[in-house]
């Protein structure tokens, strides 16, 4: 198995993967989409809201907000706070969170409207989770494209929070533990066989 990298620039990166096959190529896929742990706002308690959008829409659209984190801190829950007054657009710059190091991955994510005369307040728990879960706790995306039988494109799209370099490594370093535990398991029922 071969990987010739073709393009790596901010977010993004393509590579071809030689000698491969298509369910080796769907598993790395399906573990960068659906088994890197990332941070996503899971629960929103608003204290008020006089905009015009309903607080589901506005809890939804908080959730899928990328935040920077370090993901080592598994068992933690972060609070963010929002606090604002209309008028004006209000950013995801504007949540406040309790965990200098967990905070939203780009600051120009536009929220909401307010008017004149309207109020937001809320707070929101940030946990973590896997993308198989939710897609709010996807870190980014991956396809790739079958060339011939054993040649695949991928395309490779971080959502900020993790770089697309660290994903793949990430979950090369997963399908490794996973296989590992298999063998371990086949070799188990070998003995107790002999």
């Amino acid at each position: 198995m071969d990987i010739e990298m073709k393009e790596e620039k901010g977010n993004r990166l393509q590579f071809l993967l030689k000698d491969g096959s298509a369910p080796f190529s769907n598993l790395v896929r399906r573990y960068v989409v659906g088994q890197l742990p990332t941070f996503a706002i899971d629960r929103v308690t608003f204290y008020e809201n006089s905009s015009a959008m309903f607080d589901e829409y506005l809890a939804h659209r908080l959730g899928q907000v990328p935040l920077l984190s370090d993901v080592a801190r598994a068992k933690d829950e972060v609070v963010f706070t929002l606090d604002a007054e209309g008028p004006g657009t209000i950013y995801s710059k504007s949540l406040k969170s309790t965990d200098a190091k967990i905070k939203s991955a780009l600051d120009d994510i536009p929220l909401l409207r307010l008017l004149e005369g309207q109020n937001l307040r809320l707070e929101a728990k940030a946990r973590q989770g896997i993308g198989r879960e939710h897609g709010k706790f996807q870190p980014g995306l991956v396809s790739y494209e079958m060339l011939s039988p054993t040649e695949f494109k991928f395309k490779v799209e971080s959502f900020m929070q993790i770089d697309p370099r660290a994903m793949l490594t990430k979950s090369a370093d997963m399908i490794i533990e996973k296989c590992d535990e298999f063998d371990e398991k086949i070799s188990s029922i070998k003995k107790e066989k002999d």
